[in-house]
């Protein structure tokens, strides 16, 4: 019998028409049954007259499976065993305690993520030089397009396109007339014939994404785009939904985002944006996390669908500092994809230094949420990590990596900023503190964010009997003095710079 890890992918292949339009003339399902459940995913038509049906079971139990549909005669099953999951395999992520998010299997999930547009656009020998610096572990997620990308920097075709067709001529393009290219006319595409090749790259990187630990933040629609897929007709577009869910949906490590700055799709209403999430409520059985991204206007996360907020800053100067704000405001987990990127470009979101990028991590992590990366540092090969990935060159991603070995160390699941009323308390008005989520660990970890500011001193008081263990945390440094414990009041002295921490843990 086969056999596959929980959590991991089962797929059948089978043979089947292919004499007329096998992506609209034929379909292909699969009914996948245990003890514990029973789910019924679409497949999809892949080349060559082969078909492929994909499942991720979600119990350690024996399946059949039934795969039936018009692209055959036949009917085909089977059955496999799903074993245990081993060391690694975690399960996909899921929200947990409203504002945060957990493994399937309960361990905590801390976002750290990171941008590459158009980095599975790119040749080979750029994929792979990307998933090296991957393996460095600065990132736990990395957001990326599905369609190819048209925009400053970004004036060269992908190695593949999405569907069979023809696309425009850009030999003529430069950073001067990009913008009038994005309402080409002459491209030439069947919207109802895909390019298999182009979806089979992709499936291959969130694979290896998998193997790194890393989630795959996949953007379905963008507006930077001069082959007219960001204008396509709604049966295109549904179509097209239809077939990306059928292709990545059973990957455990797949997240939705239904556009990058879906408010500058002219082309597309509410009512497009609510119907294609209606698809992917529909079609998507495994509930993966689901959000969309503004430029200037935030969607209504308050929306059933949308599982977290995936954000970008509208405010030029002010971005983490809302937090909390948002929290509020959505009740959801609170993603700040796009804060600005380091680098040093014309453009002001990508051209912030690395402490600036550290610091607005620093401030949306004790303020109970999480921020997104990026670096847009010009070359003359106009090779930047933002859309195309390659070489990392910048200075934050050493310091977001250890900022998240500080946030896997929270008890529970995640901070929220402790509020504090008024003076005289133990903590100054002017204290930025990040305290657990978990009701069950109040006051047994804090965590003392100074960011701009930088005092020499701090003090702080507690009861008499209790006990804490202080440390003074470099956040730019990536140093962890401990002071040892201490107990009523406490005096800490500072160095008096900034991006200065403090931590205290209650004792044991």
């Amino acid at each position: 019998m086969n056999a596959i890890e929980k959590w991991d992918v089962f797929e059948v292949e089978a043979k089947g028409f292919s004499d007329k339009n096998p992506f609209v003339d034929y379909y292909i399902k699969g009914v996948f049954s245990s003890k514990s459940e029973s789910v019924e995913v679409d497949g999809f038509y892949d080349s060559n007259g082969t078909y492929r049906v994909r499942f991720m079971p979600s119990f350690a139990e024996k399946y059949q499976y039934r795969i039936f549909g018009s692209f055959s005669e036949e009917t085909l099953s089977g059955s496999f065993e799903a074993t245990a999951p081993t060391e690694g395999n975690h399960g996909p992520v899921r929200v947990a305690n409203q504002f945060h998010l957990a493994y399937e299997d309960g361990k905590p999930y801390n976002s750290v993520g990171t941008t590459c547009y158009a980095w599975t656009h790119q040749p080979e020998k750029r994929q792979l030089e990307t998933l090296e610096e991957l393996k460095k572990g600065y990132f736990n997620k990395i957001r990326f397009c599905v369609f190819p990308k048209h925009y400053l920097f970004n004036l060269r075709d992908p190695v593949t396109f999405p569907y069979e067709g023809v696309p425009t001529d850009a030999s003529k393009l430069n950073e001067e007339n990009f913008f009038s290219a994005m309402f080409a006319t002459d491209n030439s595409w069947d919207f109802t014939r895909f390019n298999p090749v182009h979806f089979q790259n992709i499936e291959k990187r969130i694979k290896d994404l998998q193997v790194l630990g890393i989630q795959a933040d996949i953007i379905v629609m963008h507006p930077y785009d001069r082959w007219g897929f960001s204008r396509m007709d709604q049966a295109s577009d549904d179509l097209y939904w239809k077939y990306v869910i059928a292709r990545f949906a059973a990957y455990r490590n797949v997240w939705w985002s239904l556009a990058n700055e879906y408010d500058l799709m002219g082309s597309k209403t509410l009512f497009d944006w609510e119907r294609y999430a209606s698809i992917l409520v529909e079609k998507d059985p495994y509930k993966r996390l689901r959000s969309i991204h503004n430029c200037t206007q935030f969607y209504d996360y308050t929306r059933p669908w949308v599982t977290h907020c995936s954000m970008q800053r509208t405010d030029l100067h002010k971005t983490a500092e809302f937090t909390g704000d948002w929290r509020t405001r959505f009740g959801k987990p609170v993603i700040l994809d796009e804060i600005a990127y380091e680098g040093n470009i014309n453009q002001c979101w990508g051209n912030i230094s690395g402490q600036e990028l550290t610091r607005r991590f620093w401030e949306a992590s004790v303020r109970g949420g999480y921020a997104g990366h990026g670096e847009t540092y010009y070359n003359p090969e106009n090779v930047l990590w933002w859309s195309h990935g390659g070489k990392l060159h910048g200075s934050s991603p050493e310091r977001i990596k250890f900022l998240h070995s500080i946030l896997e160390e929270t008890p529970g699941y995640g901070l929220k900023q402790l509020q504090i009323q008024g003076f005289g308390g133990t903590f100054s008005w002017d204290d930025v503190v990040g305290v657990p989520e978990d009701f069950k660990c109040a006051g047994t970890y804090f965590l003392i964010y100074f960011g701009i500011f930088r005092p020499s001193f701090r003090d702080y008081f507690f009861d008499e009997s209790t006990e804490y263990e202080i440390e003074v945390i470099d956040t730019w440094d990536m140093t962890i003095l401990s002071l040892g414990k201490k107990n009523g009041r406490i005096h800490i002295d500072l160095p008096g710079k900034e991006y200065m921490a403090i931590r205290i843990r209650k004792a044991v």
